[in-house]
């Protein structure tokens, strides 16, 4: 009898090809009578489905594309089992060495491992190389040189935008993009156990910088909160864009399908202002449902999907692996020639708190940021409430 395993995917093309073709690579290889059925969710209702209608531990899906930001809040209300016997019982070849350490540690606690990483791609700047070569122009190093770049570059009667700002109030992008801001100035917006630090001038400087570019018509795409990241990669990949700082998978999506930007991208260290540059360590995971009625076929999928072929195909598909060996792999390199700067780029990876409430931490700084671009309320007072929101929280 054909056995089926169910898997919920983060909404996203690459996700969605990848995994179908690595589980029909898996039933040829193992000679299992099974099937795959995926459904595929936007953000806020992959959370819903997973969290608030209990869809893991009820055993709706075997597997889930789960961000690293949920892992505590999974772990918290029991949806995920630990795949830590399942290591011991069946191990993945060369785990975990096969990895780089910020792409295991963060699904790494309370003496059990959580997730398999999937799809990783810290977050740097991504411009068009063949734009700034034209314009004899350097990446930038400084938020304010990039505001100047974006407005050199700024085209709209070709179809170009200088930049974009990914504000679709998701509980994602725009939550990350306010905390690389203000690390970049210099500032923390989180202590290592969540409390929040927002009055700070460092939080201030970002939120007036985010609010000042999203209203400036000489360097924006507009109606920057109805874009959230995968929209706005997928303008630059259109050729729409001329930089942004995004995921790196966007830049390698540019350069793995044949459209405008193909050959004429590549990235760079996140810009700052006061502090130091940094990239953002949020990655996706494969997790194991707590109830799910097959686990031991979702793992022998799963332990498949990690195998150094099938990493590689999830890049080939336009995601991004995970393994050092695809980073390393020369095919990748010859079509995406920075795809060897992924190691450089985790040097400079800074984490979220792991935290069972960080998805209302976000949520709470969307609502903020939503006040600030609709709003002429000054950035300190938006600040003192987000704040006060999140110690309710806490509390």
């Amino acid at each position: 009898m054909t056995e089926t395993i169910r898997i919920a995917v983060r909404k996203f093309p690459p996700f969605e090809t990848a995994i179908v073709r690595q589980f029909g690579d898996f039933v040829r290889a193992s000679g299992v009578d099974a099937r795959v059925e995926i459904e595929a969710f936007d953000l806020n209702p992959l959370h819903e489905r997973l969290f608030e209608r209990q869809a893991l531990r009820k055993g709706e899906f075997d597997i889930a594309f789960l961000s690293t930001d949920w892992v505590a809040e999974a772990h918290q209300v029991g949806a995920l089992a630990d795949l830590t016997p399942y290591l011991e019982r069946a191990p993945i070849p060369d785990f975990p060495d096969a990895w780089s350490p910020s792409l295991l540690k963060l699904q790494q606690f309370d003496g059990g491992f959580w997730g398999m990483p999937y799809h990783d791609g810290p977050q740097c700047l991504i411009y068009r190389k063949d734009l700034f070569d034209a314009a004899g122009l350097a990446p930038p190093r400084t938020w304010e040189e990039f505001v100047a770049v974006a407005r050199k570059l700024h085209a709209p009667e070709a179809g170009r935008y200088g930049t974009v700002l990914a504000l679709y109030p998701d509980g994602h992008n725009s939550f990350y993009d306010f905390c690389v801001h203000v690390w970049t100035r210099g500032g923390e917006p989180f202590s290592e156990d969540g409390r929040p630090d927002l009055v700070s001038n460092e939080a201030i400087a970002a939120l007036d910088f985010i609010r000042g570019l999203a209203a400036d018509a000489d360097a924006m795409a507009p109606n920057p909160r109805e874009l959230d990241s995968v929209k706005s990669g997928l303008m630059f990949c259109e050729g729409k864009i001329a930089l942004m700082t995004n995921w790196f998978g966007f830049a390698a999506l540019g350069d793995s399908v044949d459209g405008p930007v193909k050959g004429k991208v590549d990235v760079a260290p996140l810009p700052s202002s006061g502090g130091r540059s940094v990239s953002l360590n949020v990655f996706w995971m494969l997790t194991l449902a707590s109830g799910s009625r097959r686990p031991e076929l979702a793992w022998a999928f799963m332990r498949h999907a990690a195998s150094p072929p099938m990493d590689l195909l999830t890049t080939k598909e336009g995601a991004i692996g995970v393994r050092r060996s695809t980073w390393s792999d020369p095919d990748v390199n010859a079509q995406i020639p920075y795809y060897g700067k992924l190691d450089m780029l985790h040097g400079f990876a800074r984490e979220l708190p792991r935290h069972p409430r960080l998805a209302d931490f976000a949520h709470a700084i969307d609502e903020m940021l939503s006040q600030a671009l609709t709003s002429a309320t000054p950035s300190r007072d938006l600040l003192v409430e987000a704040e006060a929101q999140i110690k309710g929280l806490l509390a």
